[in-house]
């Protein structure tokens, strides 16, 4: 007779079972770490690759949406897990798209670069502008460097009857790059009040002159000479001109009236034209500034040379230097000399 030990079945199959859940327990305990380890590499590990190991700028317009993020970071060749980077997206919810420019750094992961587009943690551009003539070329020059084209930058100006073009100083200024016209002209004011301190207006004032009129003769200054070491000087001559009730007789102020900016040596028939911007003919200041003019040219006007000269013209050297005279035959023969250098080199106009 055979006896089967029912106890010793129970316990192999009991047995079996408690190692078949083992071995499935550590099969799911892999299949989850080998999970999160591809998760954690997908939203962890570096995934931008940026130019010579640099800075990206990234510039996310207006109303845009996440395939044209998508487009522009791809076409760009700066993501380099492209599936990673829209699984995390999706993971962590990036729906609202906050245009403006992000700095993305080399080295940075999904979490990182994903987070900073959806907190719209962007950084400012630096907005340069000189040598300006007039505010639709501010207009253009502005618009390269911010979203806000230059029609709606121009539009905005022309809308608003208190500015001044004076309110646009030449510099260096931080913006969003998003920044709209209207947020622009306003920083531009605030700025311009923060320019005219209590010290410039007062030295504005002991000339009796408002800061407007120290910007329209600082324009004059700006275009008579590219040397700051002289425009305290050249200042000066035009002060004295007006202390005496003097026309300016600036040739700058009739190219700007002509609007011929290829002119290099002002004639008389240059003198006839009819326009208020013309200071042979008119005593005082234009109407306006012919320029922006630099902080360099206003700070001269504010701290002009006090001497005793009325004449100045351009040396026979041309290097662009000036030569002063206190009266008028002192500049006859200043100016017969710088006449006699542009005949020399064929300038006759």
């Amino acid at each position: 007779m055979v006896f089967i030990n029912r106890n010793s079945e129970k316990k192999n199959t009991s047995g079996k079972r408690r190692t078949l859940l083992l071995v499935l327990t550590i099969v799911i305990a892999i299949a989850i770490t080998l999970s999160l380890s591809t998760l954690y590499k997908f939203i962890f590990k570096p995934n931008i690759k940026t130019p010579d190991k640099g800075c990206f700028s990234l510039f996310i317009p207006t109303g845009a949406d996440f395939e044209a993020v998508k487009d522009s970071l791809y076409s760009n060749e700066v993501i380099i897990n492209r599936n990673s980077f829209e699984l995390t997206a999706k993971i962590i919810g990036y729906n609202n798209i906050y245009p403006g420019h992000y700095l993305l750094k080399d080295g940075m992961n999904n979490i990182q670069l994903i987070n900073m587009l959806r907190k719209g943690f962007q950084t400012p551009v630096k907005v340069v502008f000189n040598n300006i003539k007039n505010l639709e070329e501010l207009a253009g020059r502005v618009s390269d460097q911010i979203e806000a084209d230059s029609l709606s930058i121009t539009t905005a100006i022309r809308n608003d009857s208190s500015i001044c073009p004076c309110y646009f100083i030449p510099n260096t200024y931080e913006f969003y790059w998003n920044t709209d016209a209207e947020s622009f002209i306003k920083k531009m004011k605030a700025e311009y009040e923060k320019f005219w301190n209590e010290t410039r207006i007062a030295k504005a004032e002991e000339m009796n002159l408002k800061p407007e009129e120290v910007s329209i003769l600082a324009s004059i200054v700006d275009k008579e000479t590219t040397k700051t070491s002289e425009m305290p000087r050249i200042a000066g001559v035009y002060l004295n001109r007006l202390k005496k009730h003097w026309p300016l007789q600036a040739d700058p102020t009739l190219i700007y009236a002509l609007g011929d900016y290829s002119i290099h040596r002002v004639l008389d028939v240059h003198k006839e034209i009819d326009s208020p911007y013309n200071t042979y003919k008119h005593a005082g200041l234009p109407p306006g500034p012919i320029c922006l003019p630099s902080i360099a040219a206003i700070d001269a006007v504010l701290n002009a040379e006090r001497h005793k000269y009325f004449y100045f013209c351009a040396k026979d050297d041309l290097s662009g230097y000036h030569v002063f005279a206190r009266n008028i035959n002192e500049h006859n023969r200043n100016a017969e000399k710088y006449r006699r250098a542009l005949n020399k080199h064929k300038i006759y106009k």
